[in-house]
């Protein structure tokens, strides 16, 4: 009796941790739909109230068409954000607004930060954002990172790395480390791969990865001096 239980045992082990590999991409990936569509009804729900008038009776009164009203008129509005700005009026009159904002107190540091992380972000790859690779936590052990600007020690002219470090499954949350460029591995991936990467944990991967810098990966190998007779 022993042998069975152990061996049904370990096939419900075994289709449980199946179950769970089969659900985890998609859980994810319903986390972060679901984040993003729930901020996009939030931020449109304001504006139902304007269409209200021209809705047929009792439609509003239901949630789901609340909410799908709500993120299209969002998306719509962001669509006509991004025309209006891409105008030289709107150009101008957001200049306008972001030289009003970089005034106030506290309001400028916060606003002036996230425009920076932004538009770092979102650098094409010849720009100074890249996908880099550098050891974190421990030596050997190397952490995914973007490196958003380099800058030098005031001390001795040395040029710094300043590498973001997000956290896996919640990118939202990262470390920021300032260490030595030559510390820096740079690798071949795009932004999309990274994000990938770091949403799925590593499951979603390129097959190959630049791990180790090119000059000491051409470096010969010095084998370390024996004892001298």
């Amino acid at each position: 009796m022993k042998p069975v239980f152990s061996h049904a045992l370990r096939n419900l082990q075994r289709n449980i941790l199946a179950g769970l590999i089969t659900i985890g991409p998609l859980f994810v990936t319903w986390l972060v739909f679901s984040f993003v569509l729930g901020d996009l009804a939030r931020a449109g729900r304001p504006l139902i109230a304007l269409f209200a008038p021209f809705m047929p009776r009792g439609w509003l009164t239901q949630d789901w068409v609340q909410t799908a009203l709500a993120i299209a008129l969002t998306l719509v509005a962001l669509y006509l954000l991004g025309r209006i700005t891409s105008l030289v009026i709107g150009r101008q009159i957001f200049g306008l607004l972001e030289w009003v904002l970089e005034r106030l107190p506290f309001v400028a540091k916060i606003y002036t930060s996230v425009r920076q992380l932004l538009d770092s972000m979102m650098a094409k790859k010849d720009a100074s954002q890249r996908v880099v690779l550098v050891d974190f936590p421990i030596v050997g052990q190397k952490s995914l990172g973007f490196l958003t600007r380099t800058l030098k020690d005031a001390t001795t002219g040395q040029v710094l790395a300043a590498v973001l470090l997000p956290n896996a499954i919640n990118p939202t949350s990262a470390f920021l480390q300032i260490l030595p460029l030559d510390r820096v591995v740079e690798t071949d991936l795009t932004m999309e791969q990274a994000m990938s990467m770091l949403l799925t944990g590593g499951a979603v991967a390129p097959e190959r990865l630049r791990f180790t810098r090119p000059e000491i990966a051409a470096a010969p190998f010095s084998p370390a001096p024996g004892p001298t007779t």
